[in-house]
């Protein structure tokens, strides 16, 4: 096996997030307001509060409940966990305002009586904001698990509430990608952490274990579920599958919440067991043959993101679900967690898993690669860091509020800033973003200008989206997609070949056309396993020649495919990757992008064909370490720029994010399409026959498959895929090519220009889709045309007229 190869980082790289970070170091109490029991299923908010709880105070204020008393007071119990529960008890009252008023007063009296010094407040209810809202914690997390608002017996007032928490929450955390969509419009800092799994918990159902008695004498196969029976769970659904195959037998475990129990259906072969504790809930798992989840799909389950599917497959059982969004988008393309969309399909689904499940090893071994790197401590210390860098951030801005003249305002037309303090450090250049425009530019400035240079990146890392890690089984992958090198430039390859050795390596891609994989771009070999026919060059010509469609005005990639081999091929490869790709037709997007795949009539398999085809030989992070190991460079990752207010001062700035961002949105933003990536570890040495797999087909939710060890050329018993998901938001990847984006980014480019010491490189600062090599070769020119600058600015100040007197001569030469 290959080594790790992590090798130290650079020194001068500095983690923006560390071990001494907020929580750490000042171990804040954590006082929670939550509309579930901690009693009642365990689940997200005990997971997560647990583990805070190890290092720091938890509170856990659940919502009240009535005393006989005359009254109110606030019951207190400590948790295995550590966890404090405090459960107002309040005297019957008629009316919300007085129930608020007293949980305030209950609420006062702990606050006095703990006296924090400093606290953070974190909420899965907007409505605890009534007795809550004057609170002033050091940071405030609004942790959104479901869309309450969308549940049945939601109050009124449920929206309103969540909104001014989204006004006043430092950082909001989503239980699910669908949910995180939609909440992140609202939020600046919020971010997506689905819920996890314990896996060694819920492994426990794979072990020989006693039945538990009242599941003991139900027949077989038997088909499971456990969870609240609510709105959410499909009535109809389950009523139907029990009538179609009555030899099957559905087991319900879970309690009955905000439904008429008669409502739910009544058949000899479904059983209701009722509420288990989240301890026996393995005993059961692992007395089943599949696992259900009949979710109803309706508003309450719009954004749900099933925490028992991860369960269900870490106790080694196939899953039948309706097509509920984020299981569909997370685990839809694998084949242990089947979707159906009525009870019909529900059958057909079940008995494909039940075929499935008699080899329970190989289920097992397809459930561990599917579940990866889950973990509900990785969901936590992902959180834990969000945290950090959130109570920095508002560090920040309060001592910009308070330390008056001593820090100013960044002022983007402006490079360098006024009132700083002796003491702040200072750089001659600034560079933001840590890819490859700000490394090159800042590798070049540092060593061959002797420019003192501070890099920041928002981002964890360096290298931008080329960054890649070895992940826990020790493979190498590329965290943002797969990156292959390739150019015909000889001085992009000589500047590279200072900080890297290189592998050969050229990509090839095979795309699932017509139930059979084919080369792509397309060629002879393609056309052969198509049409079923050798093909010679002269062949290929004719054939495409004769489907060929005339375009008098070629404006759109439809028309640029179309145009050179017809409708049926277009239709095949084209249409549907793009639709999913861009979120628009061929017909809607410029010519350029068809214009990047080509059609060849030869057997050249190639995905490229540059001189230069290569990928650095311990990766592309090593390269960026290397180019950013200087003791001129100091690198800040993890942070904005705009939090370096007061903290720097620099000549110059360089900026490489999105030009749009950095003017604000004055004129609105520029639309690019993102990505989602998923990645998967599997126990076997190969998943496919080449680096990527192309998925046209719109009704494959991902476009395409890579498998790194073809990329890498690493030995390894396992090995690591990627599936791509296109995205309207997210991460800026993809400018859309339209004329009226090109219009829009030229109008921000006339601010760029008019923008005095600020230089725009990379992609996003010129909302173009660059290789990398391409970039590359832009920061190099970018630093000629700087050192160009620099000598005409010295020879100007070098025949400047002598000062006329000391003071000025103190200002007048460099």
């Amino acid at each position: 096996m290959q080594s790790r190869g992590d090798g130290a980082r650079a020194t001068n790289i500095i983690p923006f997030v560390s071990d001494d970070g907020w929580l750490t170091r000042e171990r804040p109490a954590l006082i929670c307001f939550s509309h579930l029991r901690w009693d009642f299923v365990y689940q997200r908010p005990q997971h997560l509060l647990s583990r805070f709880a190890k290092s720091q105070p938890v509170f856990y204020f659940e919502e009240p409940i009535p005393t006989d008393g005359a009254e109110a007071f606030l019951e207190r119990r400590m948790t295995k966990d550590g966890v404090c529960v405090l459960v107002p008890r309040l005297p019957a009252v008629g009316d919300h305002a007085t129930a608020d008023a007293q949980q305030r007063r209950l609420l006062d009296a702990f606050m006095a009586e703990q006296n924090f010094g400093s606290f953070m407040l974190w909420y899965y209810t907007p409505m605890s904001l009534a007795f809550s809202s004057h609170l002033e914690p050091s940071l405030l997390v609004y942790d959104c698990m479901d869309e309450l608002s969308a549940f049945r017996g939601a109050p009124p007032q449920l929206v309103e509430r969540e909104r001014e928490l989204m006004s006043r929450a430092d950082v909001v955390f989503t239980g699910g990608y669908s949910l995180y969509e939609a909440k992140r419009r609202v939020h600046v800092n919020a971010h997506a952490f689905p819920s996890s799994v314990d896996v060694g918990h819920f492994r426990a159902a794979r072990a020989d274990q006693d039945e538990p008695q009242d599941q003991r004498t139900i027949a077989h196969p038997r088909l499971g579920f456990y969870g609240v029976l609510d709105e959410r769970f499909d009535i109809d659904l389950v009523a139907d599958l029990a009538a179609q195959r009555p030899d099957w037998q559905i087991v319900l475990v879970g309690p009955i919440v905000k439904i008429d129990p008669a409502t739910l259906p009544r058949a000899a072969n479904i059983h209701y067991l009722g509420s288990k504790s989240y301890e026996q809930l393995p005993a059961y798992l692992g007395g089943w043959d599949v696992a259900l989840m009949p979710f109803a799909m309706n508003e309450s389950t719009r954004f749900i993101s099933p925490t028992k599917t991860p369960e269900y497959l870490a106790g080694g059982k196939p899953v039948v679900s309706t097509p509920i969004m984020d299981v569909v988008r997370t685990y839809g393309h694998t084949d242990l967690v089947h979707i159906a969309s009525n009870a019909k399909e529900f059958v057909t689904e079940i008995e494909a898993a039940l075929k499935d499940a008699k080899d329970s090893n190989a289920v097992r071994a397809k459930a561990d690669a599917i579940l990866g790197e889950m973990s509900w401590d990785k969901t936590w210390e992902g959180m834990r860091d969000a945290i950090n860098r959130a109570h920095r951030a508002r560090v920040l801005d309060a001592s910009k509020e308070t330390t008056g003249a001593a820090v100013t305002r960044l002022d983007p037309s402006k490079g360098s800033r006024a009132g700083k303090t002796a003491s702040t450090p200072r750089y001659d250049y600034l560079i933001v973003g840590a890819g490859f425009a700000g490394a090159v530019l800042a590798e070049r400035l540092a060593a061959g200008s002797n420019k003192r240079v501070l890099v920041v990146d928002k981002r964890p890392h360096i290298a931008g989206n080329a960054y890649d890690h070895y992940n826990e089984d020790g493979l190498l992958v590329h965290k943002y997609g797969p990156h292959i090198f390739h150019t015909n430039s000889d001085k992009v390859v000589d500047y590279l070949s200072r900080f890297t050795q290189w592998r050969p390596y050229e990509h090839r891609v095979l795309a699932q056309v017509d139930d059979q994989l084919v080369p792509m771009p397309i060629n002879l070999t393609t056309l052969s396993r198509l049409y079923g026919r050798e093909f010679t060059a002269d062949d290929a010509q004719a054939f495409l020649a004769a489907r060929a469609e005339k375009v008098d005005t070629i404006k759109t990639s439809e028309d640029v495919v179309v145009s050179q081999i017809g409708r049926e091929l277009y239709e095949k490869f084209f249409q549907g990757y793009t639709r999913k790709q861009w979120g628009l037709d061929p017909s809607e997007l410029d010519k350029s992008v068809a214009a990047r795949v080509p059609t060849r009539t030869s057997i050249d398999d190639r995905y490229f064909t540059d001189s230069f085809q290569n990928m650095p030989l311990h990766g592309y992070t090593k390269m960026f370490e290397n180019m950013l190991n200087h003791p001129n460079i100091s690198v800040m990752t993890g942070t904005d720029f705009q939090d370096l207010e007061g903290e720097v001062q620099y000549d110059k700035l360089i900026y490489t994010g999105p030009i749009d961002e950095f003017f604000k949105h004055r004129f609105g933003k520029l639309p690019y399409r993102s990505l989602r990536f998923e990645h998967t570890t599997l126990p076997v040495e190969n998943f496919q026959q080449v680096g990527t797999v192309n998925y046209p087909a719109e009704a494959t939710p991902y476009t395409r498959i890579t498998e790194y060890k073809h990329l890498t050329g690493q030995q390894h018993a396992k090995t690591s895929l990627t599936y791509e998901y296109p995205m309207a938001e997210g991460d800026p990847y993809y400018p859309v090519p339209r004329p009226e984006n090109q219009e829009l980014y030229r109008r921000y480019q006339a601010l760029a220009d008019a923008t005095p010491n600020v230089v725009f490189v990379g992609r996003l600062a010129c909302y173009r889709y660059y290789n990398m090599d391409q970039v590359v070769a832009q920061a190099l020119s970018t630093y000629q045309q700087l050192q160009q600058e620099d000598a005409a600015r010295s020879a100007a100040l070098a025949n400047a007229p002598a000062a006329v007197n000391d003071d000025e001569a103190v200002y007048a030469r460099p």
